[in-house]
């Protein structure tokens, strides 16, 4: 995808509002960030000329200007009822995060936009947010609340996109069931939630990336085994299920990392629905999986040929199974 002059511009300023919202000494500054960030991301989902960009930016505006709202509200009630004011904080940004239980829009906007913006909702677009959050993690009432919710968000992220047929909506859930690991993350420290974060981000590159490259936007597209696109299937279920958690690939290693902080703070029932969920989220990658092996010919596995000399194809593989020896490093 190439990137006009306009988009770059935005891009850069989309930049701009995140590195002024993680450097910002006031909340104020902060609240500036995001409303920056906002407008500069609103034109890079409308880039296409036609009604379902229109929709969708108009959506994330309306939610995103909802949020900033209860910000203001929140700062409002700070000298009167400071708890109060927390918990609205709390629950404004949840809400620009698209976490539960207002993850409602996320799925939908993710539906109308392109996988280059859509990757972009799911990776960078998440750092303004949760680092806002990590500013309240040291107020007891508000960490005891984001662990609640993040637990709601790892349940509804693994049991929503069971039913779900089209690609972006399937990450969609992913992404907000990753949310509640990285919220649990969050509240233990900041460095296991970058560990997390990067990890998460590092491994939806890579599944946006092939199904961009593929064009791909429907769990049949997926099934499609021709024989000349069986190692690029096969491809497409490895980055899949390492965007689930299964070991040994990459996207297994942050949620073992996480794992360990969650018995080494003796937290055991956040672990157990952590664990759960996940296990929806992976029944259902590799339900995909099995129907391709199943529905496939066996000749089409004799004739698997993966191209090194594509670079995508090369970086998909370095990505997930580079899991492998970084396990043994941290175990």
């Amino acid at each position: 995808m190439m990137f006009s002059s306009l988009q770059t511009l935005f891009s850069v300023s989309l930049l701009s509002s995140i590195i002024l919202i993680v450097s910002a000494p006031s909340w104020f500054l902060a609240w500036m960030g995001l409303e920056l960030n906002l407008l500069s991301f609103i034109p890079l989902i409308s880039s296409k000329n036609n009604q379902i960009a229109s929709e969708t930016s108009l959506k994330y505006f309306l939610i995103q200007a909802l949020g900033s709202s209860m910000i203001l509200l929140s700062a409002s009630f700070l000298p009167l009822q400071a708890n109060f004011a927390l918990l609205i904080l709390l629950l404004a940004l949840m809400l620009k995060l698209g976490a539960a239980p207002f993850h409602f829009w996320f799925p939908q906007i993710m539906e109308g936009l392109s996988w280059p913006t859509a990757l972009m909702l799911m990776t960078i677009q998440k750092i303004s947010p949760m680092i806002l959050i990590s500013y309240l993690t040291k107020y007891s009432q508000t960490n005891y609340m984001l662990i609640q919710l993040a637990m709601l968000s790892s349940i509804i992220g693994g049991m929503s996109g069971i039913n779900q047929t089209l690609l972006r909506k399937i990450l969609a859930f992913s992404s907000i069931n990753h949310m509640g690991w990285m919220l649990v993350a969050l509240t233990m420290s900041e460095t296991c939630w970058l560990y997390y974060f990067t990890l998460y981000c590092l491994t939806s590159i890579s599944v946006a990336l092939l199904f961009n490259q593929q064009k791909l936007s429907h769990i049949s597209q997926l099934l499609n085994f021709k024989s000349q696109q069986a190692s690029l299937n096969l491809l497409n279920f490895l980055t899949l299920l390492s965007l689930g958690g299964l070991p040994p690939f990459i996207g297994f290693l942050p949620k073992w990392i996480t794992i360990q902080e969650l018995c080494s703070n003796n937290m055991l029932l956040p672990l157990m629905i952590l664990l759960m969920s996940t296990l929806l989220t992976l029944y259902f990658y590799l339900r995909l999986t099995f129907s391709f092996y199943t529905l496939a010919a066996p000749k089409t596995f004799h004739t698997m040929n993966f191209n090194y000399q594509n670079s995508l194809t090369t970086f998909a593989i370095f990505i997930n199974l580079i899991g492998l020896p970084l396990s043994l490093l941290i175990t």
